[in-house]
């Protein structure tokens, strides 16, 4: 059960660094560049797509990482 839940761990860190190295910033392109209502306008289209995804992912990820880390440091 500890090997499952490590390659599990492994698994998980692997996927969870790559979908927070493909996220952009929050002061990347056009919405860092200009003030005003630039922001509003592009920060209502980011929300959606391929960004709300990953934001959700990201969460997923987390939460599965800290529980399998939590069950590799119980089962040890």
């Amino acid at each position: 059960m500890q090997t499952l839940a490590t390659i599990l761990l492994i698994i998980v860190s692997l996927l969870l660094i790559t979908v927070v190295v493909l996220q952009s910033g929050r002061s990347a392109g056009l919405s860092g560049a200009i003030s005003g209502g630039a922001e509003q306008l592009v920060g209502k289209q980011k929300a959606r797509g391929l960004e709300a995804v990953l934001g959700k992912a990201t969460i997923v990820l987390g939460v599965l990482f800290f529980l399998l880390t939590i069950a590799v440091a119980f089962f040890m």
